[in-house]
């Protein structure tokens, strides 16, 4: 019997099947905490052939919005001078835009080279504040487990993924499915964070769409949902008292090579 990869509860029920990468594939709807999987993810090593797929044409708008994002969560939770990892950090663009902006920020990605952000990758055992995960929890495969690695880095969580309806769509209808790439394997409601939240004690905030936060204090959701709204016309006020890190990072990446 299936078993829920977020509650691991036994999933009595399948939703439908759909084809991912010429795969008949499975999904399944967890009656628990909400969480919908596809069957065992077998193809994704194909799915990965690419960390960055092709069909991602949002990428820079996304990486864009989510430096607003950013920096309205680190202005509710009083913390825009302290550090900052974006896991599944992809190419680094949003770590080197933050960093330009004065943000104390750092790149995390097991699957993909750090292209822009070089010099600052984060070590392992370096704390932050806040840790990101954008359009990255409905690509783990294990999502509990990557929470946990998660809280491992900082006590506060901000992602962005796209909540599931209740009922699920049909494949046809919802493209987030992204059955022609294969690397979506897990969708959440939210009442699926709400069960992540209470596993590992947190508070959770949501707009309810795709933009979440898990924080270790607890937030005022109508500041929070306020300063996120406010974020994308008035950006540069967030920055107001930031200094801009691009000089003081050249001269580090620039002692760095004349020390080796």
């Amino acid at each position: 019997m299936n078993k829920c990869r977020c509650c691991s509860k036994n999933l009595t029920s399948q939703l439908f099947s759909a084809k991912i990468l010429n795969k008949d594939t499975a999904y399944f709807d967890c009656e628990n905490c909400g969480y919908v999987q596809t069957e065992d993810p077998t193809w994704l090593e194909l799915a990965y052939k690419s960390a960055i797929n092709t069909h991602d044409t949002g990428i820079m708008m996304r990486n864009s919005s989510n430096v607003s994002l950013v920096l309205a969560t680190l202005f509710v939770m009083g913390a825009r001078n302290e550090g900052v990892v974006d896991y599944a950090g992809g190419y680094g663009l949003l770590v080197r835009s933050l960093r330009d902006l004065g943000v104390d920020a750092f790149w995390a990605d097991p699957f993909c080279d750090n292209l822009v952000a070089r010099g600052f990758e984060h070590k392992t055992n370096d704390k932050a504040s806040l840790v990101t995960a954008f359009e990255a929890f409905e690509h783990f495969e294990k999502p509990t487990e990557e929470m946990d690695r998660l809280l491992k880095i900082a006590p506060n969580i901000l992602l962005t993924t796209n909540i599931i309806s209740d009922p699920a769509p049909n494949p046809e209808d919802w493209w987030y499915y992204g059955l022609d790439h294969g690397q979506h394997i897990g969708f959440f409601r939210l009442k699926t964070f709400k069960h992540l939240a209470d596993k590992f004690g947190l508070h959770f905030v949501s707009d309810g769409a795709s933009r979440h936060f898990f924080s270790k204090k607890k937030i005022s959701y109508k500041l929070w949902i306020t300063i996120v709204k406010l974020s994308k016309f008035i950006p540069k006020l967030l920055t107001i008292g930031l200094k801009s890190r691009v000089w003081d990072d050249h001269l580090s990446m620039e002692k760095k090579g004349q020390d080796k």
